[in-house]
């Protein structure tokens, strides 16, 4: 899907004051990062390291696993395309609802797709696919798996793509990483431009034994990492230390965020254990409601209808300043006076 996911207020002549479409962390890049990117621009006159090792390495040591169980990709997106390619033909299930690219990569590599939603998943199934692709946290619900190794290790014979995108706006649970080195059926996906709002320079990396990573790697196209994202990835992971989210406050301005929008009657709220939540107009549909946000108030929402599993009236938000989340409560309010 091209078009159709959230920030895309380049579409738009009105200007955007407050961007609540995008899961990305608001705050911005860390302290230290732009500088640190201006000091190395002079390697944009050479090619990228073919497949980033020095991040590559730099990633391995952190997790303690081999440069082999590591690749490093232009962001989530990429990993996704290129295990549907490697799985072509495969029998694959996907968790719903959840991110577009899972199906639309599956699509184009002719898997034989089935649909598990997420309360039925919950049970943990005995799955009969080749591939399962799960959010966790899930985009757009925020919702989570506390723990997956009980399905892993009853469904050998399937390959558990786990995208965890989300991880860091979350404290319900524990990355499944650890599981890379228990399990040979487990592939992790991480996203760099998320936690470290940097969506513009397309970083991630998945992780997953030694004879996954070899087969992605014969079927990944070259320099797909530009130098300026394989340098803020380097920067990332030498300052790890004190490049964390402030997860407490974030979750606390979410819930006062959340208790303001419940008390509009024209809005549904969904629990969400991350920053990011999904709503659903109570009139009219979410499309309709974005475009009374965008041309009267310079607010900009994700509608979240093409989200399979999800209706017309469905839209998701992300957790901003308070003084911006004011800005959406009272234009929420606007929109409720004007067809409820």
């Amino acid at each position: 899907m091209l078009t159709g996911h959230g920030d895309d207020a380049y579409r738009y002549e009105r200007e955007i004051i407050a961007d609540f479409s995008t899961n990305v962390w608001h705050g911005g890049a860390p302290a230290g990062l732009k500088a640190y990117l201006f000091e190395n621009i002079d390697r944009v006159e050479r090619y990228p390291q073919v497949l980033s090792e020095n991040l590559t390495l730099k990633i391995g040591n952190h997790y303690e696993l081999p440069a082999s169980n590591v690749l490093v990709c232009n962001g989530t997106t990429e990993s996704i395309y290129l295990i549907a390619q490697l799985f072509s033909d495969s029998k694959t299930t996907i968790i719903t609802p959840s991110f577009s690219e899972y199906e639309d990569a599956c699509q184009i590599f002719n898997h034989e797709l089935t649909y598990l939603p997420w309360q039925q998943a919950l049970v943990m199934p005995q799955l009969r696919s080749d591939v399962v692709f799960i959010c966790n946290p899930n985009n757009p619900t925020g919702s989570y798996f506390p723990d997956l190794q009980f399905w892993i290790k009853r469904s050998p014979g399937c390959i558990f793509v786990i995208d965890e995108a989300f991880i860091d706006f979350t404290m319900g649970i524990e990355s499944a990483i650890d599981l890379v080195k228990k399990y040979r059926n487990v592939i992790i996906l991480r996203s760099l431009t998320k936690t470290y709002s940097i969506p513009g320079l397309r970083l991630g990396y998945l992780l997953a034994n030694d004879e996954i990573v070899a087969q992605l790697t014969a079927i990944k196209q070259p320099w797909t990492v530009n130098v300026m994202a394989q340098a803020a990835g380097e920067f990332i992971f030498d300052n790890l230390n004190v490049l964390q989210l402030p997860i407490s406050a974030m979750s606390n301005a979410k819930e006062d965020f959340v208790r303001q929008l419940k008390e509009n009657d024209a809005l549904a709220i969904q629990d969400s254990a991350t920053h990011f939540f999904l709503c659903k107009t109570l009139v009219r549909n979410a499309a309709q409601l974005k475009d009374f946000l965008i041309q009267h108030h310079g607010i900009l929402i994700r509608d979240a209808g093409n989200f399979r599993g999800l209706t017309r009236q469905h839209f998701r938000l992300a957790t901003l300043t308070p003084e911006k989340n004011q800005l959406l409560i009272d234009a929420l309010k606007a929109w409720n006076k004007l067809h409820y």
